[in-house]
């Protein structure tokens, strides 16, 4: 009896003494206030919370552009909460630099639509341009840095993108050109001066280089014949646009048909 109470007593004994000596491992009931390190760079943060007796790791990283690169952004457990000592920090961290988005074709969208989904990307809307065209208020071209932005580019998020909008049509009107034996590149820089906008462009299979080929066709053409014989010449407001046909060579100008005459003539 004497051997099985002694046998317990030390049983108990080895006991307390095992969790005596886990508190002081654990440091049980040993709390730390967690400095804040929220807008910090990440090295700065992560010699703050060591020098305290902290362990850290970075969880994850995102993007905002009001903090400097590689900086914190968020910190679990949050600043100035009482946490056991040791306790690992996790780090929320700046991105070096910005994601990258697709820019989508919004040639066709009202202004309003367009808008609204480059916001959704995260972009940024620039300067908005007017040209004559009979789409009011619709993207005729979308621009970045200057320059016309294919659909599936990839820019960085907050990138600014302008808009061409159509003005309506304006109210200057003109005899329909001749553009017959111009070429593309020339046509093209005459439809611009007059505020006049480019339709259809049709080419011919063996054209390699559209900006030297020439023009050998136009719908509207600048006359059109009469009913009793004689032509007329047709007219044409900022706005509308003219139809192309391309060949590799000059070609001779084609007899004008009822197709060539302006709709609604």
């Amino acid at each position: 009896m004497v051997n099985l109470l002694v046998a317990f007593g030390l049983l108990f004994a080895l006991i307390f003494g095992f969790l005596s000596l886990l508190d002081v491992i654990t440091r049980h009931n040993e709390y730390e206030k967690v400095p804040d390190v929220s807008g910090k760079s990440l090295q700065e943060a992560f010699d703050i919370l060591q020098e305290q007796g902290f362990k850290v790791e970075i969880q994850d990283s995102s993007w905002n552009a009001s903090i400097p690169p590689l900086n914190v952004i968020k910190q679990s457990p949050a600043g100035a909460e009482m946490v056991k000592a040791h306790r690992l920090i996790f780090l929320t961290v700046n991105r070096s630099q910005p994601p990258l988005v697709e820019m989508p074709d919004l040639v066709g969208f009202s202004f309003r639509n367009a808008s609204l989904y480059i916001n959704q990307l995260g972009l940024e809307l620039g300067d908005t341009l007017r040209r004559p065209d009979i789409a009011k208020d619709a993207v005729l071209e979308q621009i970045f840095n200057g320059k016309s932005i294919s659909p599936g580019t990839r820019i960085f998020f907050g990138s600014k993108i302008s808009f061409v909008l159509g003005s309506g049509l304006g109210n200057n009107e003109y005899d329909v050109p001749d553009m017959v034996g111009l070429t593309f590149a020339e046509g093209k820089t005459l439809l611009r001066s007059l505020g006049l906008n480019l339709g259809g462009i049709y080419t011919d299979p063996d054209v390699k280089d559209s900006a030297n080929a020439f023009i050998y066709r136009q719908n509207p053409n600048e006359s059109s014949p009469l009913v009793e014989g004689g032509k007329q010449t047709n007219r044409i407001r900022e706005g509308q646009s003219i139809d192309l046909w391309l060949s590799r060579e000059r070609r001779e100008k084609l007899e004008i048909t009822e197709e060539d005459m302006i709709p609604g003539e």
